[in-house]
């Protein structure tokens, strides 16, 4: 295999540091943008700027509009990953901690596999083994004093991850928009249910949001909606799934540190304890299965 040019090389360092450090770090800005902002409405507004800035970029650059099913597709992987994934975990850190947040969102993978069950897909004992392991470690963190000050917070981060989870795996049977207009259009749905929802929820702003708040609302808009969703396409495209998706385990690491060093949040005994076996529980299902040639030559021998 032919080594990556140094742009090449370059480009995959920089897409890398995005997921791992960018997507890492929303945790921390959404618990400072819940300061200044309603959740479900600096939720909706995040993704309704992005999408649409995305959405006419490329309409610009000779992107096709998305058909009516796939607007329909869109809008039900938008509103489950986006509005009930995204807005469940911004909602929950009015009250838990970025990092704890971060914990939970982890166990996205163990609900993947649990509803591709829905769709016929059969998991390995390994895969099997690591639903245990990761459930195993839930349990530790909801021994944790964050969850334990937050019943309402646990149950919203756990339907969070199970609302992305689902979203995931429902979105690969449905009719959605090529390429990039597929998250383009998701994010315009998820935004337009997110500011529904802030309504029926009586979220009103009281005042100004502070120059923190419009700090936190671009960043998450241009850093964490924008590049680092680009970062994870182009990944998708140059390495190994597996590689690419290895921000599930590494961004509880980077949130729960982000969170001790600039929003003084503590992470107990427990919390410690089950990052560890939720990391390891991601990382023994995200190993590559073993191919039929593999499993032959090991039975000769």
């Amino acid at each position: 295999m032919q080594a990556p040019a140094p742009a090449d090389r370059l480009r995959l360092i920089a897409s890398f540091f995005a997921l791992y450090v960018i997507w890492g770090s929303t945790y921390l800005a959404i618990r400072f943008g819940v300061e200044s902002w309603p959740p479900l409405m600096m939720a909706g507004v995040r993704f309704l700027i992005a999408g649409s800035l995305m959405y006419v970029w490329l309409r610009r650059h000779g992107a096709p509009a998305p058909t009516r099913a796939e607007w329909k597709g869109a809008a039900l992987v938008g509103t489950l990953l986006l509005a009930g994934g995204n807005g469940g975990v911004t909602v929950a850190e009015q009250w838990v901690a970025s990092g704890v947040a971060a914990l939970g969102v982890a166990t996205v993978p163990l609900f993947t596999l649990v509803f591709a069950q829905l769709w016929g897909q059969r998991n390995t004992r390994r895969e099997w083994l690591g639903i245990g392991l990761g459930l195993s470690g839930m349990l530790l963190l909801n021994m944790g004093g964050n969850l334990q000050a937050s019943p309402v917070g646990a149950v919203l981060i756990l339907l969070a991850a199970a609302s992305w989870a689902l979203g995931s795996v429902w979105g690969k049977r449905l009719s959605l928009p090529a390429g990039a207009m597929a998250p383009a259009a998701e994010m315009l749905a998820g935004g337009a249910v997110l500011m529904v929802a802030s309504q029926l929820a009586g979220e009103r702003m009281h005042a100004l949001p502070t120059a923190t708040g419009w700090a936190v609302l671009a960043y998450l808009v241009v850093f964490g909606s924008l590049i680092a969703f680009s970062a994870y396409q182009y990944l998708l495209r140059h390495v190994r799934p597996a590689a690419a998706t290895s921000y599930a385990y590494v961004n509880p690491v980077v949130a729960v540190l982000l969170g001790m060093l600039f929003a003084g949040e503590h992470i107990g005994a427990a919390e410690w304890m089950a990052m560890g076996v939720i990391v390891c529980a991601v990382v023994l299902i995200g190993l590559p299965k073993r191919g039929p040639r593999l499993a032959a030559r090991n039975r000769r021998h």
